[in-house]
């Protein structure tokens, strides 16, 4: 098969030639229409549930709503965790699929489960909303208004009214929440004094305003034949006209609204949240995207919508992006990979130049590379993959192993072609036959290495969750460029070498000698080889006491999930005591702006205190997230992160988290919290829960690399109940459900009607004057209806202040309290082998409460067991590969020495950088033990060839590892040297995943090279019949001569 593929090729070298460039121009084409992203799709299927609950306490927001919501989807198929948060009238479900389900039909099965279960919730509760369908990924930035004169109201009206509407219509765009200035109402302000001096009750008023200001239908009029649509001009924005409204005659004439209410445009109260940028107020529209839709190009439509709306907006509206661009990410991220690859790529050059000394073998070489990416990227286009820092990643770590194929092949046919024209002009063969013969002796050795460095990365298919979908593309990316890079050298590499080798007069005037670099390190390798040889108990003993070193220092490292993303913005969390209005919770977060912004790296700020309507996080007013763009110049990151917390420390009363976007994310959709170590409290009494999170606080509070260490704020806050008096409103006539409502509608307010200014619709609210319920006094003086007779409030209620929760979090039917921390300066699974240690320890659970843990840390443990039972698999199948090679079971094993002689380079090399064993650390081990290989795999298949032609044990030994030394210098050198940049740009953004597989790849192949040239010969004649020795003075003169690094088939398997 392999042969007719090569003298396929030779034979139609034009079409060859032709289906190349069509290759490239066709690969060009269609990377430019590939979507770009950071990431590929990282998200757990969830669909998120949202219910405004007018100002309902979170106990019933809890019982009413949450847990009706939880119960009607909990018994959906492959769900595998559903959380809710219910807070001062607003519930939010979040229901978790298993990995891999389908999205939209994840959102059918729960649309089918809220239609079952809307009737069974109160009267006066919002519809259940399902939030759109988008990703951790998804938040594409924030869009800041600020204005010099124009009033924070009229801000907001026109970010609700034409800002959100234009950006909603950009394709591609799920969502857009608006947070900050004040939303636009018009309303109805009772005064009881009046009331009760026109004897007007609230049932009177209810009735007069309930949808008051609507336009009515009267049908179609046919008359002189044309047809009148009939209309009822009801509607008005005329605050006079709408305060003439009659409510009731009486004896002295009719009431109207304005004689018992002031008619004003007002603040929709309560506020929800609250927006600056740099310290001033402001509003922040937040812009999701939808899934697949490509980041890049939708920031451009949105840059570009926002330029058009700008046109339409005053002239001290000003609009910006600065805060949070994702897209920022992106660009830093690609380009940083991009110079990876570049600066990779040029480093083959120099390896391969220097070795060969020939500009045209150079060329055919390096041929391979852009040919074998665009491959790998059509294949990943076909495949449904963008390209992002992952695929982009797996090319930059195979840059330097996609030569390898291409440098065994036309080393071999230079050396044949040279041996042919050495020959007597009678004996040569023509240069076609001669370039099929060289490229079929190497055809079995670059299938077998290529096939064997792909078991070797096979486990990482193995993953499952988020680490899966994060790595699969890296994989695909490596082994398909890799397989390229073997078909490429099967077929083109051929031809080329036939139009730029074979030509005879381009040839004349080429020395017969190997470059000085080749002759040189044969020379030196030769003497070396040969006193280990002499010495080789003393170096087999070194190496195994090094090798057990290694061993116990890999004992010694530190264990993480995922490294660090440097997204070049910071996410700070701030949250102070439940309780707080609005206006101090704002406060505190300027001081916390202003300090942020005395920091140099940090340009800009854009704070969010609250939450916007009907978004999906949900926090309460005690709560703060500021985004920080930075740019680093003297101090690392951790630095300016540890500056951060150290300057904030001078604000008493508050918790602090500080993370960057996407990392805080990626924690939040892991284990429901943002940050690194979840430990999930689960139990009845939220009182005792907190306690039991103080506890658990102090007592971890010492662990040695702890940071942004919080118990969750779910004390309780000021409430104010109005408690029935039955006997009382029995007496009055006074029904239950007439007492709630009017205790909803004279102080929460309920809207009558809407008001229509073009196309913009503002609520009609109804309630009483803040002046006239500012106080429990005020209230408890409230007028009631009472069955014709005005009762004040206080006659047949009790007005109680008491205290109530601020938020009850739940998680799989069960309330939940979350005591968080994050890691700084040590590893994640220390950190938290040390806290389970303590809380087992020093912590009794009462009966019926139970403590869970939650991060990064259990996907870590999952994928690293995925990881080790599949990579033992690999193993074995690497070794029957071995085996199908060289068909002797000692040869096999030998080969796979290279095994242990890459631990020992990968270990070392993550102890000096990081000490920190990650996934991707992890993943570089499993991938070396293929790439290392290759090495073993060439010494041994030449030491075959030169016995079955009769030489001695011994100097063939030696004669085979001075002829193999040039190959296995260059393969290693070019896999080496390629993950230079990205090794020493792990800081870099973009760079954070494959910076420690590199690390790994370039400390194994470093050791393993070496030891391998030297161990290899030295166990090989130990296992096998001794032969005659050779004069290392003869071998060593020719190596200076004619050693030619020469690659040719182990065997004529196929």
């Amino acid at each position: 098969m392999l042969n007719k593929i090569i003298s396929f090729s030779l034979h139609n070298r034009f079409f060859v030639l032709l289906g190349a460039v069509l290759l490239m121009v066709g690969g060009y084409y269609t990377t430019m229409k590939m979507d770009v992203d950071v990431f590929p799709d990282l998200n757990a299927p969830t669909v998120v549930v949202m219910t405004e609950a007018g100002g309902m306490a979170p106990e019933e927001v809890e019982r009413l709503v949450s847990f009706p919501i939880e119960t009607a989807v909990n018994g959906a198929a492959n769900v595998r965790r559903v959380r809710s948060s219910s807070t001062t009238g607003f519930s939010i479900v979040w229901v978790e699929f298993d990995w891999g389900t389908d999205i939209y039909r994840a959102r059918q099965i729960v649309s089918e489960k809220l239609s079952a279960v809307t009737d069974q919730l109160p009267e006066g509760i919002g519809q259940p909303t399902m939030g759109p369908q988008s990703s951790i990924l998804g938040e594409l930035m924030f869009v800041t208004m600020t204005a010099d004169k124009t009033s924070l109201r009229d801000l907001r009206t026109m970010a609700d009214w034409t800002v959100r509407p234009r950006l909603l219509a950009t394709g591609g765009v799920a969502q857009v929440s608006v947070i900050g200035g004040d939303a636009k109402e018009y309303q109805i302000q009772l005064d009881p004094s009046r009331m009760r001096t026109y004897g007007i009750s609230l049932t009177d008023v209810q009735a007069a305003v309930e949808n008051m200001n609507l336009n009515t239908s009267g049908g179609i009029l046919y008359e002189y034949g044309n047809e009148y649509i009939v209309r009822g001009i009801c509607a008005t924005t005329d605050l006079e006209t709408l305060g003439k409204a009659v409510v009731r005659r009486t004896d002295n004439g009719p009431v109207v609204l304005r004689d018992i209410a002031d008619i004003r445009i007002g603040d929709k109260m309560p506020r929800t949240g609250v927006a600056a940028y740099n310290g001033k107020p402001c509003v922040i529209l937040t812009v999701t995207k939808q899934p697949g839709a490509s980041t890049i190009d939708l920031s451009k439509s949105i840059d570009e919508a926002l330029v058009d709306v700008q046109k339409s907006l005053p002239a001290d509206v000003k609009m910006g992006t600065d805060v949070y661009r994702q897209e920022r990410f992106i660009h830093s991220s690609i380009d940083n990979v991009k110079k990876s690859l570049y600066e990779g790529g040029i480093f083959v050059i120099i390896v391969l130049f220097v070795f060969l000394m020939n500009v045209r073998t150079t060329v055919i070489s390096l041929v391979t590379i852009p040919i074998s990416l665009v491959i790998s990227l059509l294949i990943l286009d076909l495949f449904g993959f963008t390209i992002n820092t992952m695929s982009l990643g797996g090319m930059a770590i195979a840059i330097g192993s996609l030569v390898d194929d291409a440098i065994v092949d036309v080393e071999n046919v230079f050396k044949r072609l040279r041996e042919n024209r050495q020959l007597p002009p009678e004996e040569r063969l023509p240069a076609l036959r001669v370039i099929y013969n060289a490229s079929r002796e190497v055809r079995m050795p670059i299938l077998y290495s290529t096939l064997i460095i792909i078991v070797s990365f096979i486990p990482l298919f193995f993953l499952t969750g988020m680490e899966g979908k994060l790595l699969v593309p890296l994989g695909v990316a490596f082994i398909t460029a890799l397989l390229a890079s073997t078909l490429v050298a099967l077929t083109l590499t051929p031809v080329l070498c036939s139009y730029l080798l074979g030509n005879e007069k381009k040839q004349k005037e080429k020395p017969a000698r190997e470059p000085f670099v080749s002759r040189w390190l044969s020379k030196m390798y030769v003497w070396s080889l040969d006193q280990a040889i002499r010495l080789r108990w003393v170096v087999i003993g070194l190496t195994g006491v090094v090798l057990v070193g290694t061993l116990f220092l890999f004992t010694t490292l530190g264990r993480s999930f995922l490294p660090p993303f440097n997204e070049g913005s910071f996410t700070i969390m701030v949250s102070t005591m439940p309780g707080i209005s609005l206006e101090e919770s704002d406060k505190i977060g300027e001081r916390v702006e202003k300090i942020l912004l005395s920091i140099p790296e940090i340009k800009a700020t854009g704070r969010k205190t609250g939450r916007a309507e009907l978004d999906e996080h949900a926090q309460g007013v005690n709560n703060t997230e500021i985004e920080a763009p930075f740019v680093l110049t003297d101090r690392s990151k951790e630095e300016v992160m540890d500056d951060i917390r150290h300057r904030l420390e001078v604000i008493k009363g508050i918790s602090l988290e500080v993370g960057a976007p996407i990392t805080h994310r990626i924690d939040a959709m892991l284990s429901g919290t943002r940050a690194n170590i979840a430990i999930k409290i689960f139990g009845d009494d939220l009182n005792k829960m907190y306690n039991l999170g103080n506890q658990i606080k102090g007592a971890v509070s010492k662990v040695p690399g702890i940071a942004d260490l919080n118990v969750e704020q779910q004390v309780e806050r000021p409430q104010l109940q109005i408690i029935p008096r039955r006997e009382l409103l029995a007496q009055y006539g006074i029904t239950m459900s007439e007492f709630g409502d009017m205790v909803r509608v004279l102080l929460a307010g309920d809207v009558v009607s809407m008001v229509y200014e073009g196309n913009k619709a503002f609520d009609l609210t109804l309630r009483v004057a803040d002046t006239d319920r500012n106080t429990a006094d005020k209230i408890r003086d409230l007028m009631i209806n009472a069955d014709g007779e005005i009762v004040p409030l206080g006659m047949v209620a009790d007005v109680v202040s008491t205290c109530g929760p601020n938020t009850i979090n739940r998680e799989n039917v069960a309330r939940r309290l979350v005591v968080s921390a994050n890691v700084s300066g040590r590893d994640l699974v220390g950190v938290v082998n040390d806290i389970q240690s303590i809380i087992d320890k020093e912590i009794k659970m009462p009966e019926g409460y139970h403590i869970e843990y939650g991060g990064q840390f259990e996907n870590e443990k999952a994928a690293s067991q995925t990881l080790l039972l599949t990579s033992l698999l690999s193993i074995v199948v690497i070794f029957f590969l071995l085996w199908a090679q060289f068909r002797t079971m000692s040869e096999s094993v030998l080969v796979l020495l290279n095994l242990p002689l890459a631990l020992i380079g990968g270990v070392l090399a993550i102890w000096v950088s990081n000490g920190m064993m990650s996934i991707p650390a992890i993943i570089g081990f499993i991938s070396l033990f293929g790439i290392a290989t290759r090495g073993g795999m060439l010494l041994i298949s030449r030491y075959k060839d030169l016995r079955e032609q009769g030489m001695p044990l011994r100097e063939a030994v030696i004669m085979g590892s001075a002829d193999r030394l040039n190959p296995i210098m260059m393969t290693a050198l070019t896999s080496a040297l390629a993950l230079v940049p990205l090794a020493l740009g792990g800081d870099l953004p973009g760079n954070e995943i494959q910076s420690p597989m590199a690390v790994v790849i370039l400390g194994g192949l470093f050791t393993s090279t070496l030891l391998n040239v030297i161990l290899i010969p030295i166990m090989y004649l130990l296992t096998q019949k001794d032969g005659q020795p050779a004069s290392v003075d003869e071998l060593a003169e020719t190596a200076d001569g004619d050693v030619q690094a020469e690659i040719s088939s182990p065997s004529q398997n196929e």
